[in-house]
């Protein structure tokens, strides 16, 4: 019996042997080539394809068509499975991998309809890239064909993967707009609602649009809001349903559910010891920049870091791009940065000549509109594939203004017009970026190129910078209602505004821009840019709490010499500023309590490190006693808003509310306090408790909640949340504390932060520094999965440029 059982235990242990062989085999048969030589047809000579330690590509072409095509083939081979999931989620088509669950992702971008608008808008996307694009997504076919076995995950999947097509490069540059804009224009129409039902004065609050913290390029700080007297606005007297009106307005229905949607404050800080979503944070990044005036030797620096969800492989892949192109300086391009695998082109970089540098800008790129009964509307149906069961039809109406997102009980409807849908938004003459040859040739590619509306700074080699304005947004002639419902009855609109708005389409030339600033210092931060008439013509779509541009801009007046390190620093700098005097407020609230849970609170508090450091107790509480606080007031401050407009409330962003909350906390006005507080001191110890439970829900010793304990790396491979926990973690990056969060400089969450940090000047890319996380590979038995990720981790420098060459391959015309 023991021969027996050894027996079928041997043949057990083989098949399993055998099995991890299948395995191993088929998963390195996905595996990128990266020496040799081979033929790609469509070459009109040899090029040369050389790989650096962390995977960084250098690629030696004869023409931007050459470049193009063995770029694509690169790409193909390394991060095919993440192109294909840029172009579906742009177009609404991730339910053909991953099933019924990503319908809800599909519906709600397939209103929209990009496919279909991409390819009507094709030439004008294209222009005169065309060649570069066909030569691109040739290259991508062929490289993915070269693969002895498709890309791992589709194995997983049990799907194949589809070739790439022309309007798959456009698809990913939209994906880009779904996830820097919101598609849904959700905090427009939510602010739109909350305005029909509350008091103007309450609204005035809801809608205040800064705060000290402010540091805009044009204009002056807002400062926080001034709070209104107690004849005014009594907050306890309105009970919750005392609104303006009876909340029934019948054109401002909402739309489904926004695929990102805000987590309140205190949800976020009650993650402790898990990883947030990414949802509590909103893309957005941090670009600065100094003149020639303030360096040793007069050259321009950028510095940008672009904070965006995180995965492994990261979204952008390193690249040097060398070719012969007659229309550039010397007639060579030469372009090092971060390319967007899906598009032939560098989109962060320098080319000796000119750096330049992105942020999201946050100005309003959608506007809902109010239709009467029997607007002509067309009709179309979208089929969508879904894995594993019979496809989904959606019927998309549409009317002038874009596709109709609800309809009324009296037959009137809601329609959505965003800058994604038309055309014009995707123009990839940007890509000429990569052949200017001064700040002024920068700024003229800028006024063609099609890209979500973002805060472009420039530099080139003579020492100038620049802010720029770039990317398509609305021309809505200036006369019409931003910021509510275009031609809805009886709605308030702006002064000086017409009720009545056309459709309007969109532009990128005379864009407001700021050159050679008299003090030589740049910097943006996704707040408020502009101001007067400016801000009115670009709209707000949210822009972002004002706390890290000001700490960047002051960082930047800190001194009058830089060099690259310096601006490292201060892109990596983890002091907290803002939380420091929420720290003293939770010390107060603490010190003279007799509750056993605050004393628990008040021991572990005393001492203040300043940063937003991994081992720090006191900044993770007070960024916790911060958050469920503001949590507390905001819905105070909603709750009339949410009784009058029942099930048809949708909570708005409200991204400047420390500018509101901290003046009620300051003067603590008996007439807007939350009606179920006896006092401020109340609120207060009440937002101490929670906490306290929130930290002792983990474990009595509350000496061991860090912050780096709550702000752990979670990045991980799109695939490995369907995997059982123990592959997950092949599949994952160092699960290891972080520092930084979302209002200091340095933004690093768990699975959101900055998806790369480049420090360069045009000219000296030598000197030039660059982190990025999550590797230049999507295959995990590739050398270069992760590789640089310990870099960012650490914040240690690491060249701009490629180094020696570890790898070369040689691409051959037939």
């Amino acid at each position: 019996m023991l021969r027996w059982l050894l027996r079928v235990l041997g043949i057990l242990l083989g098949l399993l042997l055998l099995l991890l062989l299948i395995v191993w085999m088929l998963l390195r048969g996905s595996l990128a080539q990266l020496d040799g030589e081979l033929v790609l047809p469509g070459l009109s000579a040899p090029v040369s394809i050389d790989r650096d330690a962390n995977g960084m590509l250098t690629v030696e072409a004869a023409n931007e068509a050459d470049m193009a095509r063995a770029l694509g083939y690169v790409h193909a081979q390394e991060r095919f499975f993440e192109m294909d999931l840029m172009r579906r989620s742009a177009a609404g088509e991730l339910s053909e991998l991953f099933g019924a669950d990503a319908l809800p992702l599909d519906r709600r971008m397939r209103l929209h309809r990009l496919r279909a608008r991409t390819v009507e808008n094709l030439d004008t996307a294209l222009g005169s890239k065309r060649a570069a694009v066909q030569a691109y997504r040739d290259g991508v076919n062929a490289g993915l064909a070269a693969l002895p076995v498709r890309p791992w995950p589709y194995l997983l999947l049990r799907q194949q993967p589809r070739p790439w097509e022309l309007e798959d490069s456009v698809l990913t540059g939209l994906a880009m707009y779904a996830d820097l804009q919101d598609p849904t224009n959700t905090r427009e129409l939510a602010l739109a609602r909350v305005r029909e039902v509350v008091p103007p004065a309450l609204y005035a609050l809801l809608a205040h649009d800064g705060s000290e913290w402010d540091a805009p390029l044009f204009g002056q700080p807002r400062g926080n809001a001034t709070l209104p007297d107690a004849a005014t606005l009594d907050l306890r007297a309105l009970e919750g349903a005392q609104a303006k009106s009876d909340g029934t307005s019948a054109a401002l229905t909402p739309p489904s559910a926004p695929h990102r949607v805000p987590l309140s404050p205190a949800a976020q800080e009650r993650g402790f010891g898990v990883p947030p979503l990414a949802a509590e944070y909103f893309p957005g990044s941090n670009n600065f920049a100094v003149a020639g005036a303030l360096t040793a030797d007069g050259r321009a620096i950028i510095a940008d870091d672009m904070h965006l969800n995180l995965r492994a492989p990261n979204i952008w892949f390193r690249a040097r791009l060398r070719y012969t192109e007659p229309t550039a300086p010397e007639g060579k391009v030469d372009v090092t940065g971060f390319t967007l695998p899906g598009l032939p082109a560098v989109i962060v970089g320098s080319n000796t000549r000119v750096a330049w540098a992105f942020t999201n800008s946050y100005i309003d790129t959608a506007d809902y509109a109010w239709l009467p009964a029997g607007t002509s509307l067309s009709s179309h149906n979208e089929t969508i594939a879904v894995a594993g069961k019979s496809p989904e039809t959606l019927v998309v109406r549409e009317s002038s203004w874009g596709p109709v997102t609800s309809e009324n009980a009296d037959g009137s409807l809601l329609a959505l017009r965003w800058a994604g849908q038309l055309q014009g938004a995707v123009k990839l003459e940007f890509a000429d970026m990569a052949k200017a040859a001064d700040l002024d040739a920068a700024l003229a590619v800028a006024d063609r190129s099609g890209i979500p509306a973002q805060n472009l700074l420039v530099g080139d080699r003579k020492g100038r910078i620049a802010w720029r304005l770039i990317g398509a947004r609305p021309d809505r002639g200036g006369n019409c209602n931003v910021g509510g419902i275009a031609n809805a009855p009886d709605a308030p609109t702006l002064e000086g505004a017409s009720a009545a708005c056309p459709p309007w389409t969109l532009r990128t030339d005379h864009a407001p821009s700021l050159i050679d600033p008299a003090d030589h210092r740049l910097w943006t931060a996704n707040g408020r840019v502009l101001d007067g008439e400016a801000l009115a013509l670009a709209g707000d779509g949210g822009y972002d709490f004002g706390a890290r541009a000001k700490q960047i801009r002051d960082g930047l007046f800190a001194r009058e010499r830089f060099t690259e390190r310096d601006l490292l620093a201060i892109q990596l700098d983890d002091r907290a500023l803002l939380m420091e005097r929420w720290w003293k407020l939770m010390r107060q609230t603490l010190e003279h309590s007799d509750d056993p849970a605050l004393k628990r609170l008040e021991a572990v508090s005393r001492e203040w490190q300043g940063r937003a450091s991994i081992d720090s107790v006191s900044y993770r509480m007070a960024r916790g006693f911060r958050g469920i606080t503001l949590d507390t007031l905001q819905g105070a401050l909603l709750a009339p808003a949410k009784e009058a407009l029942g099930e048809g409330y949708v909570a708005p962003n409200l991204p400047q509310l420390e500018g509101v909350v901290w003046p009620l906390l300051s003067e603590r006005p008996a007439h807007l306090l939350p009606p179920q507080f006896k006092s401020w001191d109340a609120l207060l110890v009440d937002s101490a408790q929670q906490l306290e439970r929130d930290l002792a829900a983990q474990e009595p010793d509350l000496s061991q909640r860090t912050w780096g304990e709550r702000n752990t790396a979670a990045i991980c491979h799109p695939v490995s949340r369907a995997l059982p926990a123990l592959f997950k973690r092949w599949l994952c990056m160092p699960r290891e504390p972080l520092p930084g969060d979302n209002n200091v400089p340095r933004v690093q969450g768990p699975s959101f932060g900055a998806s790369e940090r480049m420090v360069v000047s045009p000219g000296h890319e030598a000197d030039g520094i660059v982190h990025m996380p999550g590797g230049q590979s999507g295959h995990p038995l590739s050398p270069f999965w992760g590789a640089g990720h310990d870099d960012w981790a650490q914040g240690r420098p690491t060249p701009f440029l490629p180094g020696t060459a570890k790898h070369t391959l040689t691409l051959r015309p037939r």
